[in-house]
């Protein structure tokens, strides 16, 4: 082959993910869950990422993380992302691929896609995301479940803009979607409105201290997911622990992600739990 690694990462989203595994790595891939390579979450490191971001994202290759989920700097700005608010797209994929990672998706506020969405788009493309995933609505607390209906035909809408570009539009669960309004529970609302052509879903894992296990949700609802966000619970500690040190059966979740279509998956935790997350998960055999 002539091509340059660079037109290789840049050839598809799993060459992207598989940057860095060559010979012996090539083994250490067919280790993790589902034969990916094992991602995290930006959010809860973005405050060093903010004072040391080539240094940061280094650490975390070195902690055996192959890609990152990123959050839109200007969507984030007050968040924590507001020291990349001026850095040009071409320039964070250089930096982050110079590191040895790769960046397929990245969370934007559900209000900026609606404000900005060509913009947002032109970023994206920029980057060479893949995934942009819209992270909740914003829906107030007292809100009726119309107002949730609303908003998920509002991300149809979004997704059919994406989808033109050639990126797939994702929605991201939290705490609110998984409470019921009269009688019904939100999250089965928005599945019921949502179309499954044009938005794929994110699950965050963590709602299962609140009883909920992902597992149920990704047969409820196959080929219906994206990816998902990963972390553990302790009932014990009322606390959240790292992957495999809690409540969650990750091989039962594994096997069901399968069913449920997930193309990767991002532990989302503090810094001092990502390498005991990534050394479970790199040692899981589903």
């Amino acid at each position: 082959m002539n091509a340059t690694r660079r037109e290789f990462l840049h050839r598809s989203a799993a060459g992207l993910a598989l940057a860095g595994y060559a010979g012996t790595g090539a083994r250490r891939l067919r280790a993790d869950p589902l034969g990916l390579p094992i991602g995290c979450q930006t959010f809860p490191v973005r405050d060093a990422l903010s004072q040391d971001f080539d240094g940061t994202l280094k650490r975390l290759a070195g902690l055996g993380y192959r890609f990152i989920e990123m959050c839109s700097p200007p969507g984030y700005l007050h968040a924590g992302y507001g020291a990349f608010v001026n850095m040009k797209a071409a320039e964070m994929r250089q930096r982050i691929e110079d590191a040895g990672l790769g960046c397929v998706s990245c969370h934007y506020q559900f209000q900026e896609l609606k404000d900005h969405l060509d913009e947002r788009i032109a970023f994206a493309q920029e980057l060479r995301l893949k995934q942009m995933v819209v992270a909740t609505f914003g829906v107030g607390a007292k809100a009726p479940l119309s107002d949730w209906a609303r908003a998920a035909d509002e991300l149809n809408r979004l997704g059919e803009g994406t989808q033109k570009a050639g990126i797939q539009l994702g929605f991201h669960n939290h705490d609110f979607e998984f409470r019921e309004i009269d009688g019904v529970l939100i999250y089965d609302k928005l599945m019921e409105t949502l179309d499954p052509k044009l938005i794929r879903m994110q699950f965050q894992v963590a709602v299962v201290r609140l009883g909920y296990q992902a597992a149920t949700y990704l047969r409820k609802y196959p080929n219906r997911f994206l990816s998902m966000h990963l972390a553990d619970w302790s009932g014990a500690e009322g606390k959240f622990v790292p992957v495999g040190a809690g409540v969650v059966d990750w091989k039962d979740l594994f096997a069901a992600a399968k069913t449920g279509g997930i193309a990767n998956y991002f532990v989302e935790m503090e810094m001092d739990a990502l390498k005991p997350s990534y050394t479970y998960l790199h040692a899981l055999s589903v």
